[in-house]
């Protein structure tokens, strides 16, 4: 199935990409100005972040309290990720469930090779057949997309920024106590304010196109849309201690945690509202395809 191609999504994710480049050749060179051993923390950091993009499955998989399961334990739900990964051309992930009450489900991975598909109980209960396929398809999409990979590599110099506020002091060598360092720390504060907020767009930009993929995928939007709502819905009546439990993982959720009046700027997904709409709005565009 195919349809045609939404450039203004992928426009918005080009700018959004774009800013964040611009803002971080502006902050390395602030850094090469006023820092004169930046090149060790910048190693450091580096290589902080390359071993996060190769264990950050596992790492999100403790996290959750998700383990990895074989078919004989959950038959239905292997043979779903198993038909859905022919349907978008993918190697089949590492399945893994999390007995928590929350209706979610969430990928990682750090390319189509190593990915892993969680969900959890809660899920399972929740959605009938063509929803869970919805909600499959989109982790799938966010597997055949990169975003683990996408989102690493723009969140790299937005923690060395944040390292320098919160450590900056003590780079500063003979310049500790100078205007320098002052300089390079306000200026690391405005990056990290910045980045975070473009980061958190991308982010947003990127689950609309998860959406679609996973309206590719299984050919059905309306399904995804009607899971979406079930899951919002449920979020409600899950124990707070299960959400506070699970809130560090929303950016991997198909559907965040609500987290008070953080805002819309900061969300990492869009609203549940705006994602039914544009599922419903592609829907009657395949219809008349």
């Amino acid at each position: 199935m195919n349809w045609q191609t939404d450039w203004g999504l992928r426009g918005r994710m080009a700018f959004t990409m774009f800013l964040l480049f611009a803002l971080y050749v502006v902050f390395v060179g602030v850094l090469t100005t006023y820092f004169g051993n930046f090149l060790f923390p910048l190693i450091m950091l580096g290589g902080f972040s390359i071993a996060q993009y190769f264990f950050s499955d596992k790492l999100a998989l403790r996290s959750m309290g998700a383990r990895e399961v074989d078919a004989d334990e959950y038959p239905d739900l292997h043979r779903r990720i198993d038909r859905l990964s022919q349907q978008a051309d993918l190697p089949k992930p590492t399945v893994a469930v999390a007995d928590t009450q929350v209706p979610n489900a969430f990928a990682t991975g750090r390319n189509k090779k190593n990915a892993t598909v969680a969900v959890t109980t809660g899920l399972l209960r929740s959605l009938d057949d063509d929803e869970l396929d919805g909600v499959l398809a989109h982790e799938l999409a966010h597997v055949k997309n990169r975003d683990v990979m996408v989102m690493t590599i723009a969140s790299f110099l937005s923690t060395i920024a944040f390292f320098i506020v919160r450590w900056g002091w003590l780079l500063g060598g003979d310049n500790r106590q100078g205007a320098p360092v002052i300089v390079a720390i306000v200026v690391s504060l405005l990056v990290w304010i910045v980045s975070f907020l473009l980061i958190r767009a991308l982010s947003r930009y990127r689950e609309y196109s998860a959406d679609r993929g996973a309206a590719l995928i299984t050919g059905q939007p309306g399904a995804l849309a009607s899971a979406l709502m079930t899951i919002d819905g449920r979020m409600d009546r899950v124990p707070k201690e299960d959400l506070r439990q699970e809130a560090e993982m929303n950016a991997f959720f198909i559907i965040p945690i609500r987290a008070g009046f953080i805002g819309k700027l900061a969300s990492t997904h869009p609203s549940t509202e705006n994602r039914v709409e544009r599922l419903r709005e592609l829907e009657r565009e395949m219809e008349t395809a």
